[in-house]
């Protein structure tokens, strides 16, 4: 049986996804998770424990484990799992991304660098110890300004300040959220840096993409149809295909493609997020890793010999060296509504789920939020309600879809007593 080595964190919506994946081929996934290592496998998964805080002990931990279970390709599910995994598949002589490429990806700061670099358009940006005083960088801010831990992904942190008072605040909320235990706990050194860069008005668009032995090849554009302005930048809707026009779309690839190749990618998934102005495509994110959370469920892929198959499937193929060239997206259009948190609080139920998955074109309604959990929103949060899922013959139609959808959810979250609940 053949086998791939999936690294990810415990918390992550995506592993199932792969395990069901994985049933339907016939392959074995052997996770490799930051569990708890003095327990007896409490997941029930067979992981190897690791530490993405100590890359080196962690890849000579997964190397001895996998004496006894061979592997024969590689995916990273997060950013973190996707530098170590690129070190292990390095070691292993497995096609990956190299390790160099998956470390500049996942700073804002180098990433800024090497683009930079490579003269792609950038905003104004510069990085200050956390420990900074804000009033002492005001000189260097421009208007309206963004800023941002240089890790932490999903918009964690991202805020947006138009004047002196705006980015103080903001500064000392990126400052607070940096110093809370749960980003403490990562032990990242990253996060003792707070980067400040221009802001970048347009259109937003994300591009799911794979690279195999260096060829670049797009999968799906996605549009974000909301206006992502500020002060916080909570993504919430994507749409495929894209809207935009052809000229758009391939400008968009071009870059995203010249993006990936300035830092160095080589071999596996690639997800992108940029914005498109009159200036050009500015290239904001570039990930070694697949889209997160449930939002792969939007994308399906079919094959000249009528196969059908999602994200996960197509990746595991891919890893296990099959092209990717063979697939192309289905022909419908699709729509996934991430579920914002609307306020701070305890969260009880929801109600208006079964109107909601009877809206035309809506395939499925998944609320991820658990009873009693203590729901954060952003900037600080770092996570949804749940996932609207829709299928229509347009773009327009499917984004229509899920937001109706959200119209009938109607969720109970009771205050955290004694607190301020922004």
């Amino acid at each position: 049986m053949k086998r791939v080595l999936l690294l990810a964190t415990t918390t992550g919506y995506q592993t199932r996804m792969f395990e069901a994946a994985a049933a339907r081929l016939g392959v074995e996934i052997v996770y490799a998770t930051d569990r708890c290592e003095h327990l007896d496998d409490p997941w029930r998964d067979g992981a190897i424990a690791v530490r993405f805080h100590e890359e080196g002990h962690s890849v000579e931990a997964v190397l001895k484990a996998l004496v006894a279970r061979p592997v024969h390709g590689m995916i990273a599910v997060g950013d973190r799992p996707a530098v170590l995994g690129a070190r292990v598949a390095y070691e292993m002589g497995i096609p990956a991304h190299p390790p160099e490429a998956a470390i500049l990806a996942r700073d804002k700061r180098l990433m800024r660098d090497r683009l930079r670099s490579a003269g792609m358009p950038v905003p104004k940006y510069f990085t200050v110890p956390v420990t900074a005083e804000a009033d002492g960088v005001l000189a260097r801010v421009s208007w309206p300004s963004v800023i941002k831990p240089t890790v932490l992904s999903g918009s964690r942190g991202v805020i947006r300040a138009d004047d002196p008072a705006g980015f103080v605040s903001a500064f000392e909320r990126v400052r607070r959220l940096l110093d809370s235990p749960d980003v403490r706990e990562l032990r990242d050194p990253a996060a003792d840096l707070i980067h400040i860069e221009s802001y970048v008005p347009g259109a937003e668009y994300a591009v799911e993409a794979v690279m195999t032995h260096g060829a670049f090849q797009p999968l799906a554009i996605f549009d974000k149809p909301d206006p992502l302005e500020g002060p916080f930048f909570e993504e919430s809707i994507y749409v495929t295909p894209s809207r935009a026009s052809s000229v758009a779309q391939q400008g968009i690839i071009d870059a995203v493609e010249a993006a990936a190749r300035a830092l160095g990618f080589f071999h596996g998934p690639v997800h992108a997020e940029c914005r498109v102005n009159a200036e050009g495509v500015f290239v904001l994110e570039v990930a070694a890793r697949p889209i997160g959370g449930l939002c792969a469920k939007v994308l399906r892929f079919v094959n000249s010999a009528g196969e059908r198959c999602g994200l996960e499937e197509l990746l595991l193929r891919h890893a296990l060296g099959e092209s990717p060239g063979d697939w192309t997206r289905e022909a419908d259009a699709s729509a996934v509504m991430m579920i914002p948190i609307p306020k701070g609080g305890i969260y009880r139920r929801v109600d208006g789920v079964a109107e909601a998955r009877a809206v035309p074109g809506v395939e499925d309604v998944r609320i991820t939020a658990k009873t009693d959990q203590r729901l954060v929103p952003l900037p600080e949060g770092a996570s949804y309600l749940g996932f609207i899922f829709a299928r229509a013959s347009t773009p327009e139609a499917a984004e229509a879809a899920v937001r109706s959808a959200q119209v009938k959810l109607r969720f109970t979250i009771d205050p955290l007593l004694g607190l301020t609940v922004k």
